[in-house]
């Protein structure tokens, strides 16, 4: 069975400018996170638990973009916005999986700040490598377990419309298709909704407020703009995530809500995190943009001496 998807309603002649944009942003995005991930990969150093649970992010962000952007550039170029079913429950479980693994990772890597700065005399015994990875496979493993079991029930149901309301597919945006009665997926997404938007919430507020009152006490003004800095741009990315994240889903229950809003904010949720995620935590890290730096150094000098042989 073939879907179709929301048109874009581009302005005659702006295909093929949209085109080119879409696909430099998508190689801007592989090209951005795959540098992060190679150089926490290659660099003993950064094998602590912080980069551990970064590590995580650039893979979530390059599969939410490998699930929008090539079939959004191709539908342009053939103008064609129609995708198949299983395509269509396909792209909506892994935009699901990178947004929901992108708040759970951001809340662990909050709750590794918390311990770094408020409970540093402790850090060192309750941030073991063991529990990282512990907690990294159980994250990874609960959203697989979980989204194949939504969208198993979704597949399901008697589907008799094919319109999809966004531009891309959602588990909301795919109820609207179903002909039987869905109170109840409804009622499951909207509880669902609420925990996994509402305790990373409250762990990153609580986490932030400790932070914050230590900093103030500290005498050390170095170490006080030094956490600060490293805090505040990764409270900014958690609260963009959050806020966009709560308003896109929330506005599928109503009918009143603008759905031009919606899938502006919906598609600002898939492309700006995956583009500002590399430079926010590569730039302002100060250890890994040394470790780049570094990395670039060494590719530099191999590349010359295969040069000269």
């Amino acid at each position: 069975m073939q879907l179709t998807l929301q048109s874009l309603d581009l302005p005659p002649g702006q295909e093929y400018p949209v085109f080119v944009l879409g696909t430099l942003t998508y190689m801007t995005i592989l090209l951005c996170n795959t540098l992060v991930f190679a150089t926490i990969v290659f660099t003993k150093s950064l094998h602590k638990p912080m980069f551990l649970l970064l590590l995580n992010l650039p893979l979530m962000d390059m599969i939410g973009a490998t699930a929008f952007l090539p079939q959004l550039v191709t539908s342009i170029l053939t103008k064609n916005r129609s995708i198949s079913y299983p395509g269509c429950i396909f792209q909506a479980f892994l935009i699901h999986f990178y947004g929901t693994g992108n708040l759970l990772f951001l809340t662990a890597m909050a709750y590794d700040r918390y311990i770094a700065i408020c409970l540093p005399l402790r850090y060192n015994s309750i941030m073991i490598p063991k529990t990282i990875m512990r907690l990294i496979i159980a994250i990874w493993f609960a959203e697989i377990l979980f989204y194949i079991v939504v969208f198993s029930l979704v597949a399901r149901f008697r589907i008799c419309r094919t319109h999809i309301v966004d531009i891309f597919c959602n588990n909301p945006a795919m109820q609207k298709l179903i002909c039987d009665d869905t109170k109840f997926s409804n009622y499951f997404g909207l509880f669902f909704t609420g925990v996994i938007q509402g305790i990373p919430l409250v762990i990153v507020t609580y986490t932030y407020i400790q932070i914050l009152l230590t900093c103030m006490m500290t005498k050390q003004a170095d170490a006080r703009g030094k956490a600060l800095q490293t805090c505040g741009t990764h409270l900014v990315v958690f609260l963009f995530f959050e806020f966009n994240t709560a308003i896109t889903t929330i506005s599928h229950r109503f009918e009143s809500a603008s759905p031009y809003l919606r899938r502006a904010l919906g598609v600002s949720i898939i492309i700006f995190p995956p583009v500002l995620n590399p430079l926010v935590y590569g730039l302002k890290t100060k250890e890994l943009q040394e470790s780049m730096i570094q990395m670039f150094k060494k590719v530099r000098l191999s590349i010359s001496i295969q040069m000269t042989r």
